[in-house]
């Protein structure tokens, strides 16, 4: 059995001159003496110490940046700088081989764009190290939170038959024959023939399945892949991500902004008590970034500070219509600087006036409610006024929209005379109706994509280096 020490644990230790087993990756050899190791446990390396005239020239030749080796011998006290422990080795055996002149990641600064290219190799990175760390810390942070309140962690389908956003932008799943596809007598793809016997797509959202949940349990809440065939290249979509999904029974508008406010100072306050190295080196990895910028395109606030603005700061509520109100006499918008002008109530707001919101007006994080009906889902609860809806977005500094949720319609006859408007098929959503038949009950929810709460606290500017493995138009690499 292979019995190790992690780095991390031994750069901490004070237990000199005691044996220890490390394995890892050679990040740099110099003076054909000193090996900076890392396995992955922490950013930081430990330096280890070869006696190089007492170990074999080609063993020495084999110690080269991305082999992995395993290290025997004693743990110091470094009298190098940047250390306080290094190890004298005793012993050096290679596991894994690496040929330098091949090896992608060389030991200097790689640019984003092209780690993007070799995402397979990309966590050995220092800044791929800290984002996924981050990101492990803010998935447990999630399910945590949930737990603590009595929720139910549902999994709803990935395969699904419904779209629940109503966007009609979907991957189709099916296992027909391509080349032989059946077909109906006017022509249409016969989808009777296929698995399900009926046309299916990847999910979109586990929404409306978690209210079946949450009519039952009570408080329930999702957290799942989901899927967009969106042709979006921009550095804020994806067509494969996480989504968390609360649902609550019982439950209102109100209720739903306190609940949506407090997950996401939970979480934050999470990852800064847990990943504080992380942070830090991402905090001065995006200062450096910022000081390649001219001055007036530098963030106001440093990544820590955004954190902080998002946790010291009561969320900022107001509806739809007191934003355009805002919005129209706001000097972007007089002096024809936003991109999308605001001319009246109906627009649909954009990132940059959800950013103007937040970063320049209120100076803290935004909730804005009651939008026009015509630009908000089928499901969400009509309002009294019958043109706006109970809906709620959650704005945060220089991401914009980061939670989307809704007050959910409750009333039979308002959601089916919405779907008629709307041209939602009841037929095809006989099940979700049937939730307003049998003891119906307010309630509400809203999703918050996961990888733009990543986004958010780690700081990266492109939402492809927060995923593991990105999919987006013309791109399944890996």
């Amino acid at each position: 059995m292979i019995r190790r020490q992690q780095i991390n644990d031994l750069l901490k230790s004070t237990a000199f001159n005691t044996e220890v087993k490390v394995m890892g990756w050679v990040k740099t050899f110099r003076n054909n003496q000193f090996i900076a190791l890392n396995d992955g446990s922490c950013m930081a390396n430990i330096q280890v110490v070869v006696d190089f005239n007492n170990t074999p020239e080609n063993l020495l030749k084999r110690i080269t940046t991305g082999a992995a080796i395993t290290v025997e011998g004693i743990l110091v006290e470094s009298l190098g700088k940047g250390q306080t422990v290094e190890i004298k080795a005793s012993k050096v055996e290679i596991l894994g081989d690496s040929d330098a002149e091949k090896y992608p990641l060389q030991p200097k600064k790689h640019s984003l764009e092209f780690l993007r290219e070799i995402a397979h190799l990309r966590f050995r990175t220092n800044t791929f190290n800290a984002v996924f760390k981050v990101r492990h810390a803010l998935a447990f942070a999630i399910h945590q939170f949930y737990n603590e309140r009595g929720f139910v962690y549902m999994h709803t389908p990935v395969i699904t038959a419904s779209d629940a956003e109503g966007a009609g932008e979907m991957f189709r799943v099916t296992t027909l024959d391509f080349d032989h596809t059946p077909r109906t007598e006017d022509g249409k793809v016969d989808f009777s023939a296929d698995f399900f016997g009926r046309s299916t797509n990847l999910t979109v959202s586990g929404q409306l399945e978690g209210e079946l949940a949450a009519t039952a349990f009570g408080k329930i809440y999702t957290f799942g892949p989901t899927f967009r065939a969106e042709n979006s290249n921009t550095t804020r979509h994806l067509a494969e991500f996480w989504m968390i999904e609360p649902e609550v029974a019982f439950a209102d508008l109100e209720n739903n902004m306190e609940l949506a406010e407090d997950m996401m100072k939970y979480v934050i306050s999470y990852a800064k008590d847990h990943c504080a190295e992380e942070l830090a080196f991402l905090n001065n990895r995006l200062l450096e970034e910022e000081k390649q910028k001219p001055q007036n395109e530098r963030s106001e606030l440093s990544l820590l500070e955004k954190l902080d603005f998002c946790l010291n700061n009561d969320f900022q509520r107001l509806t739809y219509t007191e934003a355009i109100d805002i919005l129209k006499a706001s000097k972007p918008n007089q002096k024809k600087q936003f991109k999308y002008l605001i001319e009246g109530w109906g627009a649909d707001l954009q990132s940059e006036h959800e950013r103007y919101l937040v970063e320049k007006h209120f100076k803290k994080p935004v909730i804005l409610t009651d939008y026009p009906k015509d630009i908000k889902s089928f499901y969400m609860r009509l309002n009294d006024d019958g043109k706006t809806v109970a809906a709620m977005d959650i704005l945060f500094p220089g991401i914009g929209e980061m939670i989307g949720g809704s007050q959910r319609e409750e009333r039979l006859d308002v959601l089916t005379k919405r779907m008629e408007e709307m041209g939602v098929p009841q037929d095809e959503l006989w099940w979700y109706l049937d939730t307003r038949r049998f003891g119906t009950v307010p309630h509400a929810g809203f999703g918050l994509g996961f990888e733009r709460l990543v986004l958010f606290v780690t700081g990266m500017t492109n939402i492809r280096d927060v995923i593991a493995f990105p999919r987006f138009p013309k791109s399944a690499e890996f």
